[in-house]
């Protein structure tokens, strides 16, 4: 292929750029052979001329596509040169906010200087088990692929972690050694994987240090071994050191700080523990303030010391030996403000009482005399002779501070030696994974000879890196058996050699450092000599004869030589170091203990691997002789051999490599310089593994995968069934020159840029078709368009026409239609002005008459009235006259007679005064006394009735008295009125007197007020017109106001309606989240059960010698852990003091935390046993006290007692003959019938059963006279009472031997407890249900009194507003709604504050009972009371005669128990019983068992029971775990036992859908509710491990069938390239598709039915099955740039769609399953919307609902084209998505938690079937048990 077929018009290429390394730009005409300049134009729009290189004539690198851009693999680029490099990873770390890129086995980590959500453990999980190609790249593909490869190849792995300081290299170590702890985890409960974690901080805190370039940065290289035993998990670790930087120690240059540990001191030197070091801030000491930065945002040093001292401690350094580490470093700052005064030039003296040397030597423990002796004088040897010698200032201060660096490198060794000793492992190492943190090629404005060993050390890193990519690329060819061509690559030996060959610089240097006046300037004039002019890579600056310069493979690299003598001896003097070691300081000495062991601060043996970082000053107790040549071994000559050491590891292991860049060097986030970043691409062999690539055949497919991405380029006829064939084939033809590609075994090899030729040939292909399409869909739609104008032309001129005729037609219906209107209207108007006339003269006749006629009446009337008041006046004026006259005749009379009898009276007067007279009176008066005294006595009698009469009369007259008052009273009233009536009248007429006058004024004023009216009147008008737009409007805003107060009504009610829903809700959630707790601490709290079963075993099988008494046989051993093993604290508490009185010798090492809480546990358990055990003795000892006490009453019982014991007798013996006729019958029946004539329908089967049916009958008979004969005794018993013994002996005596012949006495008394408990029982209930009906009627009565109150009130109101005008009526109205809106409202919040407390309440009763868990498993013996505990089992007698009576109960012996739990659950296969026999056979077997135990009373068979049930329940699922049918099984089978006990349990709540017969089989002695709990708890362990189950089936199937299979074929398409898997990474495993996942939920589903598992447990199944497929799926999306694409989103929708219609096959739309796939369909449509503008921001923010921020974000950063037609999401759009959710509260965690198990409830599904027609299949092999 040509270049010109490349280098043509809008091609775009990469062209070099002083500012941004490279820049692109577009040719503006095709490229010719010889053309000496290029026409291009950059993408700022800007037109240049490049000129081509004369001599190269190179031609500027091409451009990859669009769509190759943002590759996960560099190697996978169709061009791979630099600038694809740099463009590719910039895009991918600015635009999508990736930070690894894989380059072939190179994994290249930039620097983001943010924290990123990517590292937590649900991201551990989804690479956990992952190919390394399959996942976006990432530190954990890397660290899964060593592991791996660990497994797979039993060979050792090392992860070289390399990059510039600040680059990140510690914290990817750190990462990688994160997913070993949590994937493998530890051997052992030591927690090794924490150790290793936690040995980061302390070698942070010691190692690490503030530089320019980096907060953190390691100041030396580490290399880490992580030790597995051979099932893979971490044992221990062993950590090796290269060249720490001790000149740090003791200078920092600015803007740095010395290591973190010294500031850390510093900030917590107020600590009370800390006091006698003497600290204080970190600007006092010289070593701490040089660099003037002593504070790092953003870091708290004191927090930071205090998980340094954490870490420690769990690396099981003791606090003494803590705080002895601080000692020394207190001691090394202090030393570094000891000062020196100079005397002379030669000598210089330490001030007397110096306080930094005092407190030194106290820290130190040295004397304070003899150390600054010392420091300022030095001991010179000779062979005959000592001198001591004085030492400059200079000289001192040097001095000082190398021993200050000595002091902290021993410290440093020691701190590793014992890191290293606390994570080794006494097991046997099986296989380590190495990691190495090391620095990266360095070069400074100043290098010395720090940079010099670095430097050196990346070269030979370098080079084995060189040699292990070209090893991979030969073996990749040799595998595809491609011919292998020599491929040049840079090979750097040449430099090694010049620096450690014999007589390199550093054999020169170490001999230099030997001769006694050696100096820096020699050694390098020795180095010219040498090297100069005779190795290319060795140069002399030009204007310095100080300094050399080397030619790296990175880069040149000048080095100053001034120090490198100095550093590579180290000196320190020798009498210091004996000063310190004669130190009272117990731990100092150890410091610089070479032979000796150190002691060590763990139990732990030592590592036994020498350290590597020795320090050459090392004094010996040997001659002075031997102590010289110890210090000639240099720093160089120990950092080349631990090098070397290091090579060798690293060769016998496989290597993964880890690149870290710097983006920048301000520490921005997401900043990228380019030049920067190119320095690192070059220095660390990134761009030479692109060279190597490039150089053969870096683009490689599969058959399958060209195939289906370049189909589109073949013909029909060049489509084989051979795709190898094919491929070669079109291959041929496509590109002619054959060297551009290689056809190996399974793939074809193509050279750089071909992959990119054929792209253009495929999209040119796709872009002829598009335009073919185009125009024919073009040419369609305008002729429809033309056709349906043409159409619509027609149809208007139809419509036109027909219009104008009718508006023609219409017009001369008008004309006809008004010709007839004015007929009829003329007509109209002459007859209506008849009409009028007509009318009006009838009216004006009518009105004449009347006038008339009234006129006539009124004169007729007036003299009618004249008449009559004429008539009454004449009579009037008689009647006045005739009164006067009749007056003055009875005056005139009454004078006369009065006149009369004065006469009359003188005449007698005259006569009394006479004798005569007298005498005259006298003559007879006898005679009248006796005739007066008759008249007396008449006149009496006379008086009496009259006295009588007067009396009636009286009472008469009182009453009429009374009433004549009363008339009288009412008639003066009425007076008074009158009087009052005539005074108004004349009042009246005063005032109409002064009315008139008024009237005649008011008239005068009259038309004045006129005149005025009619003013005002004008002015009222206006007035009014004025008010009734006021009003108007007033009324508008009423009627608004109105409104508004409905709507914020309905709001505000919507509002609390809202609020209960969410409250609610929330409510829900919050318990969902506490039995999610609490299932997760049940499931916490049997996974630390099997482990201390585990213990247990291997506790048992560490004792050689049993105990005596604990042998057992498997029999035996399960009959007694059925007693002793129930899953209970109990049992494990018992057992462990038997189990741990072994010799200590013998012990394996436990976890303490958990000895202890497990004994402290112990404890308590034995002292709640002890109360329960006093308790229980105490209330046995009453109840035998009040049987005593019954026993010692006599009772009688007379001649009918014995009559009816005699009778039941009979009875009971006619029981037993039927009862043997019946069992005669059975084997009859089983023994000699053949199978056909036993069958249901056979003749010989229905005698027997219609005999079978005869003897039930007579046996129900006998029953019913049984029962009345038990309540005659029972009546009679209660009737006796008790007499003196000695009447009653033989009565007593009687009553002895019938109580002997009674076999029932204890179940009559039974029954009459019973009968009491019952009565008991309903008035309880009788008082409870009258309480309740009383305070319900309390309430209703309180309920209508309030009703009527209300009602009394709205009438009011109602009143009220009646008397009211309108608009007031209708505020009124409106204040009354607000009102009682109001009130409602704070009803409905005191009802909401009322619910809270009851929240709250309920919560706390939740925690109580989470705090419970660890109690669920003692046993259930303290639950039954004591009463109904007996010394000696009952045997009731009536047992026998209702064993032909069915009642759905099992009898089995006590000895058959553990047969029966071997046979029913142990050994049980539940295939067979799920195919054969009814569903939960094994449950309604154990019930009806359990019932038996009831009816009879027995506790202890109960308790055995259940707990053998509930262990073997457990043994099975631990034995066989993983089979799913089983534990399926078990999971229906104690679901339907805890529905069993919860049925037949008697109490209310689950007796609604029994039936009579079923309530008769309820159990009566023992309440089974703890149980029930036990139980439950037992099938949440079930459930959760039948997820887990699910989980690991589907696991494998999940990724393969909802992501990689294309399920419509020929939508996805293969991108180009694809991605460069490892083929050590690809697994030989099958390919799932979506048919595979279907099947096996069809089996899951069919054995979850077969099992007769509830319909609600096998929704909510189902359900977390489907949150399992789409939380996998998501989150394999969410971590693979080649899913997220537009055919990829319709994949996954079509899949969701079979998922749903499977879910629609079997019912089961309704149990939430698809709302758990949500999140994933919503990723699906987020790949397919479209998302360009706002709109579409909002549509995206809306449709996402159930997808956080981070998910959405993330999706459209990995977003890719497949074809270059798509377009890739724009960062402004992604921008534009965070900040329209920037307010969504959502989490920020990235991944869904594929481990998350839904809260599991069983909801009470109660049993129809009858327990009594149950049949025990022979199958089950339990005959001997038999049904009661």
């Amino acid at each position: 292929m040509a270049a010109s077929e490349l280098y043509t018009k809008f091609a775009r290429v990469w062209i070099p750029d002083p500012e941004e390394v490279w820049k692109s730009a577009e040719l503006l005409k095709d490229y010719k052979p010889g053309d000496k300049v290029l026409l291009l134009r950059l993408e700022e729009g800007k037109d240049l001329e490049y000129r081509l290189d004369p001599k190269t004539k190179e031609l500027p690198h091409l451009r990859n596509p669009d769509i190759l851009v943002g590759e996960n693999d560099l190697t996978a680029l169709s061009y791979l040169h630099e600038p694809a490099v740099l463009h590719n990873l910039r895009v991918r770390f600015i635009d999508s906010k990736l930070i690894y890129t894989y380059c072939g086995i190179v994994l290249v980590a930039i620097n983001p200087y943010e924290q990123l959500p990517i590292y937590g453990e649900d991201i551990i999980n989804a690479y956990s088990g992952q190919n390394m190609g399959d996942m976006d790249p990432h530190i954990f593909a890397v660290a899964e692929e060593a592991y791996k490869q660990m497994a797979r190849d039993e060979r050792n792995q090392s992860i070289i972690v390399s990059g510039e300081s600040g680059a990140g290299k510690t914290v990817s170590a750190k990462y990688a050694m994160r997913y070993f702890a949590t994937v493998s985890g530890s051997a052992s409960e030591a927690n090794v994987e924490e150790k290793v974690l936690a040995s980061n901080p302390i070698m942070e805190s010691i190692g690490n240090a503030k530089t320019t370039r980096n907060d953190n940065s390691s100041r030396f290289g580490k290399y880490i071994e992580i030790g597995f035993d051979k099932r893979y998990r971490i044992i221990g670790a062993n950590m090796r050191t290269y060249l720490l930087e001790k000149s740090r120690v003791v200078f920092q240059a600015e803007e740095e700080r010395n290591y973190h540990i010294f500031y850390q001191l510093c900030a917590s030197a107020k600590l009370p523990e800390f006091k006698m070091l003497r600290l204080g801030n970190a600007n006092n000491f010289h070593y701490t303030k040089q660099g003037g930065s002593p504070v790092i945002e953003g870091v708290d040093d004191t927090k930071e010391m205090a998980h340094t001292r954490q870490a420690c401690t769990l690396l099981g350094i003791s606090e003494s030996y803590q705080m002895g580490i601080f000692r020394i470093l207190a001691g090394i700052l202090h030393l570094g403000n000891v000062a020196f005064t100079s005397r002379d030039s030669d000598s210089c003296t330490i001030p007397p009482k110096h306080e930094p040397l005092s407190i030194f030597s106290d820290l130190m423990g040295v004397d304070y005399e003899e150390m600054c002796h010392w420091l300022c004088h030095r001991k010179l040897a000779t062979a005959t002779e000592t001198y001591i010698k004085p030492i400059s200032k200079l000289q001192a201060t040097n001095a000082r501070d190398a021993l200050a660096k000595h002091i902290y490198a021993k410290l440093f060794s020691w701190i590793v030696d014992h890191v290293n000793q606390a994570l080794h492992s006494a097991v046997k190492q099986h296989s380590f994974i190495g990691v190495l943190d090391i620095y990266g090629f360095e070069t400074f404005e100043i290098n010395s000879f720090e940079q010099f060993c670095i430097n050196y050390a990346n070269e030979k890193l370098q080079q084995q890196f060189n040699m292990h990519v070209f090893k991979l690329e030969q073996e990749e060819y040799m595998k595809e058996q491609i011919p292998w061509t020599l491929i040049d690559f840079y090979d750097n030996q040449p430099c090694i050699n010049l620096i450690e060959s014999k007589l390199g610089i550093l054999d020169l240097l170490d001999e230099e450092c030997k001769m006694p006046k050696g100096t820096d300037d020699t050694w390098a004039q020795k180095l010219y000599n040498t090297h100069l002019n005779k190795c290319a890579l060795f140069e002399k600056p030009r204007l310095s004869n100080k300094a050399f310069i080397i030619q790296h493979f990175a880069d040149k690299v000048e080095y100053q030589c001034e120090g490198f003598l100095e550093k590579n001896k180290d000196t320190v003097f020798e009498e210091q170091i004996k000063v310190l070691k004669s130190s009272k300081f117990k731990m100092l000495p150890e410091l610089f203990q070479d032979d000796e062991k150190a002691i060590s601060p763990t139990s732990a043996t030592s590592s036994g691997r020498m350290p590597l970082t020795r320090i050459p000053a090392k004094p010996t107790k040997g001659r002075p002789g031997q102590a010289a040549k110890e210090h000639k071994k240099t720093v160089g000559h120990q950092f080349r051999n631990s090098l070397h050491l290091l090579m060798e590891t690293l060769n016998a292991t496989t290597p993964h490599y880890v690149r870290c860049i710097k983006p920048n060097d301000f520490k921005f986030p997401f900043t990228f310089d380019e030049k920067r970043a190119v320095q690192q691409l070059r220095a660390c062999g990134v761009l030479e593994t692109i060279r190597i690539s490039a150089a053969g055949f870096p683009s490689r497919w599969t058959y399958q995968e060209f195939f289906s991405r370049y189909r589109v380029l073949m013909k029909q006829k060049d489509v084989l069934s051979d795709r190898k064939q094919t491929c070669k084939n079109v291959l041929e033809k496509l590109i002619l020159d054959k060297d551009k590609y290689q056809f190996g075994k399974t793939k074809i090899f193509f050279r750089a840029g071909q992959v990119a030729y054929l792209e253009k040939l495929r999209a040119d292909k796709l872009r002829a078709a598009c335009i073919r399409i185009q125009k024919t869909i073009r040419g369609w739609l305008l002729r429809k368009k033309y056709l349906r104008m043409r159409k619509a032309a027609i149809t208007v001129q139809r419509y036109v026409r027909g219009y104008q005729a009718r508006c023609y037609t219409k017009f001369l219906r008008r004309t006809k239609a008004a010709t007839i209107i004015q007929k009829y209207w003329r007509m109209y108007i002459v007859r209506r002005r008849y009409k009028i006339r007509r009318s009006a003269t009838i009216v004006l006749q009518s009105y004449l008459r009347g006038y008339l006629a009234r006129n006539r009446y009124r004169k007729m009337l007036r003299e009618h009235k004249a008449v009559i008041i004429q008539k009454w006046v004449r009579g009037w004026l008689a009647r006045t006259h005739y009164k006067k006259s009749m007056h003055a005749i009875i005056y005139l009379q009454c004078c006369f007679r009065r006149m009369m009898a004065k006469r009359e009276l003188k005449k007698l007067k005259i006569e009394a005064r006479s004798v005569e007279r007298y005498k005259k009176l006298h003559i007879g008066m006898e005679n009248k006394i006796m005739q007066l005294q008759r008249k007396v006595d008449e006149q009496n009698k006379d008086y009496k009735c009259l006295m009588e009469k007067l009396t009636n009369l009286e009472g008469i007259y009182n009453s009429e008295t009374e009433k004549l008052r009363s008339d009288l009273e009412r008639l003066q009233l009425s007076e008074e009125e009158a009087k009052i009536a005539t005074g108004r009248v004349l009042s009246l007429q005063e005032e109409i007197a002064k009315l008139r006058k008024d009237l005649e004024q008011t008239q005068s004023e009259k038309k004045s007020i006129e005149e005025r009216a009619d003013r005002y009147k004008q002015e009222t008008e206006q007035l009014v017109s004025n008010l009734k737009e006021e009003n108007t409007l007033l009324k508008q805003e009423k009627e608004a106001l109105n409104h508004l107060i409905v709507e914020q009504a309905k709001e505000m009610t919507e509002t609390m309606e809202k609020k209960l829903v969410e409250e609610t809700k929330q409510l829900e959630l919050d318990l969902n989240d506490e039995r999610l707790r609490y299932q997760n601490l049940l499931n916490e709290f049997s996974r630390l059960e099997e482990r201390y079963d585990d213990l247990k075993e291997e506790m048992t099988l560490m004792v050689n010698v049993p105990k005596p008494g604990h042998k057992r046989t498997d029999s035996t051993h399960s009959s007694n852990e059925s007693e002793y093993t129930f899953s209970s604290e109990i049992a494990e508490t018992e057992d462990m003091p038997l189990r741990t009185e072994e010799p200590s010798e013998k012990k394996v090492p436990l976890d303490m935390s958990l000895f202890l809480k497990l004994q402290k546990r112990v404890t308590e358990l034995e002292q709640e046993k002890q109360v329960m055990q006093d308790e229980l003795d105490r209330k046995e000892e009453q109840m035998l006290r009040s049987k005593a006490k019954e026993e010692e009453k006599p009772q009688i019982r007379g001649a009918e007692l014995e009559y009816e014991s005699l009778k039941r007798q009979e009875l009971e013996s006619e029981n037993k003959k039927l009862k043997n006729e019946l069992n005669e019958l059975r084997k009859a029946l089983s023994e000699k019938s053949a199978p056909e004539v036993t069958a249901p329908g056979a003749p010989a089967y229905r005698v027997l059963m219609e005999q079978l049916t005869s003897v039930s009958e007579e046996l129900d008979v006998r029953k019913e006279e049984v029962l009345i004969l038990r309540s005659q005794l029972v009546s009679q018993k209660e009737a006796i009472q008790p007499k003196d013994d000695k009447n009653t002996m033989t009565d007593s005596t009687i009553l002895l031997e019938d109580v002997q012949k009674m076999k029932d006495k204890g179940e009559i008394a039974q029954a009459y407890i019973g009968l009491k408990e019952t009565n008991r029982l309903l008035e309880s209930q009788l008082q409870s249900q009258k309480r309740s009906h009383e305070n319900e009627a309390e309430a209703l009565r309180g309920e209508i009194q309030s009703l009527k109150e209300e009602n009394n009130r709205q009438q009011q109101l109602l009143a009220q507003n009646l008397q009211l005008p309108p608009e007031a009526r209708i505020e009124a109205s409106l204040q009354h709604e607000i009102t009682r809106l109001t009130n409602e409202n704070l009803d409905l919040m005191e009802q909401l504050e009322k619910q809270d407390k009851t929240v709250r309440k309920l919560k706390k009763q939740l925690k109580v009972f989470a705090k419970k868990i660890g109690e669920l498993e003692v046993g259930q013996m303290e639950n039954i009371s004591p009463g109904q505990i007996v010394d000696e089992p009952i045997r009731p007698v009536n047992i026998p005669r209702k064993e032909k009576d069915f009642q759905g109960m099992l009898d089995y012996k006590k000895e058959d128990e553990q047969k029966l739990v071997k046979n029913l659950i142990l050994e049980l296969k539940p295939r067979g019983v799920a195919v054969n026999l009814i569903p939960g056979l094994p449950a309604y077997i154990l019930f009806m068992c359990v019932r038996h135990a009831d009816y009879l009373n027995d506790d202890q068979k109960v308790r055995s029971l259940l707990t053998s049930t509930i262990n073997s329940i457990k043994k099975v699922l631990k034995k066989r775990g993983d089979d799913f049918e089983t534990v399926s099984f078990w999971l229906s089978n104690t679901c339907r036992f805890l529905h069993c006990l919860k049925q037949y349990s008697g109490e209310e709540g689950f007796m609604k859908h029994n039936t009579s017969r079923q309530n008769e089989h309820c159990l009566t002695n023992f309440d089974l509710a703890e149980y029930r709990q036990v139980l439950s708890d037992l099938a949440i362990q079930i459930y959760q491990q039948l997820v887990r189950v699910l989980e690991n089936i589907l696991q494998p199937m999940i990724v393969s069938g909802m992501l990689e299979h294309e399920t419509i074929q020929g939508v996805s398409g293969v991108k180009p390239t694809g991605l460069r898997k490892r083929t050590s990474s690809i697994a030989d495993e099958g390919t799932y598709t979506l048919d595979s996942i279907l099947r096996q939920l069809n089996s899951f589903h069919s054995v979850l039915c077969q099992h007769g598992m509830d319909p609600e447990l096998i929704k909510q199944v189902v359900k977390q099955m489907f949150y399992i497929v789409g939380a996998v799926t998501l989150n394999n999306l969410l971590l693979r740039k080649d899913m997220c694409s537009w055919s990829k989103g319709m994949q996954i929708r079509y899949n969701v769609s079979q998922l749903e219609e499977w879910l629609r096959d079997k019912n089961l739309m309704t149990s939430g399953a698809k709302e758990t796939l949500e999140p994933l369909i919503q990723a699906a449509q987020l790949l397919q919307v479209k998302k360009k503008t706002d709109d579409d921001a909002e549509a995206i923010c809306s449709m996402c609902s159930a997808l956080t921020t981070a998910q959405i974000v993330k999706v459209l950063n990995l977003y890719t084209p497949v074809n270059e037609f798509e377009e890739r999401v724009s960062v402004s759009f992604i921008r534009t998505i965070q900040m329209r959710l920037r307010d969504r509260k959502d989490s920020p965690q990235l991944l869904m938690d594929a481990k998350h198990i839904f809260p599991v409830t069983f909801p009470f599904n109660p049993s129809s079937l009858a327990l009594e027609t149950i049949q025990i299949p022979a199958s089950l092999g339990l005959g001997f048990i038999s049904r009661v």
